[in-house]
């Protein structure tokens, strides 16, 4: 079986306006690469060469002149439209067909994830079969966040979404895989008192049948929500410093299919050329010489 990837890059952006009033928060920049780029290298780096895009219909044609098919990165990107937001668990109903009977990770599209080690780690979970694994990363401010509780042995034993007074510092980020059940789970689930398909309650089904794994993410790794100004700013500066320092690119799809070996140094070449004018263009072409 072979996982796939969805991104899901709907919402309206409310805490953005005005910069969200005419295009979608997944598309803003995050330094020089829109937001979208981050998702999408995440589960590239996972191996996932199968990828779809989740957003409202008004911004899909947006995000195809973007991404195009994948072929030039050697991926596939397909595309599916949520107009009405009902819960990040209608994203595997909206991708049943995608998504078929393999197992299947889901990022949300405003999340940038960055540490040394993180390919293993999530490769390692791509060849796991069976059963749900999260990711938890420690916070000043869990109330804010989904929560997992977990035992002495980092086994997960209780989520609460936002909760009042939060057994544990530990929020779930918005990075989740899962196996094939996945889909009759989502299914299954009752909508929440705000009307949608929680995340939380399907993770508890997973976590109900002794079928739920958390991965903590620790001190070595980054995790940056962008769905604020402050957050936009603070994601923006980060990658930007990284940058400079290392002279190297975070989260450059292009760079990534080619060192998978998904695309060649011609392939490379190709994609540098058609972007020299710019910074990002030249970065792919000194690639060719340097990397």
């Amino acid at each position: 079986m072979t996982t796939k990837g969805i991104v899901l890059a709907g919402g309206n952006g409310s805490r953005l306006q005005p910069l969200t009033g005419a295009v979608n928060k997944q598309l803003l920049p995050v330094f020089d690469k829109p937001m979208v780029f981050y998702p999408i290298s995440v589960l590239m780096l996972a191996g996932i060469r199968e990828i779809l895009i989740i957003s409202q219909s008004e911004y899909l044609p947006l995000y195809q002149k973007l991404l195009g098919d994948g072929t030039e990165l050697g991926v596939r990107f397909y595309y599916a439209s949520q107009d009405i937001p009902a819960g990040l668990a209608e994203a595997f109903l909206i991708g049943r067909d995608f998504i078929a009977d393999d197992p299947v990770a889901l990022i949300l599209g405003d999340n940038v994830l960055y540490g040394e080690g993180l390919p293993k780690v999530l490769g390692d979970i791509v060849h796991s079969s069976q059963g749900a694994t999260i990711f938890s990363y420690r916070v000043p401010n869990p109330q804010e966040f989904g929560v997992v509780v977990v035992d002495e042995q980092g086994r997960p034993v209780r989520l609460d979404e936002k909760p009042a007074k939060p057994q544990s510092n530990q929020a779930v980020i918005g990075l989740y895989f899962y196996d094939s059940s996945v889909v009759e789970r989502a299914g299954s689930l009752k909508p929440s008192a705000r009307g949608e398909l929680e995340i939380t309650d399907l993770n508890r089904t997973y976590l109900d049948d002794g079928l739920l794994s958390v991965v903590a993410l620790g001190r070595g790794m980054a995790w940056l929500d962008t769905g604020t100004f402050d957050a936009l700013l603070d994601a923006g500066n980060f990658i930007a410093t990284l940058e400079r320092r290392q002279g190297l690119k975070i989260a450059c799809l292009e760079e990534i299919a080619w060192r998978k070996g998904w695309i060649d140094d011609t392939q490379l070449a190709r994609l540098g050329e058609t972007k020299r004018n710019s910074r990002y263009g030249q970065y792919l072409l000194w690639l060719l010489e340097n990397g």
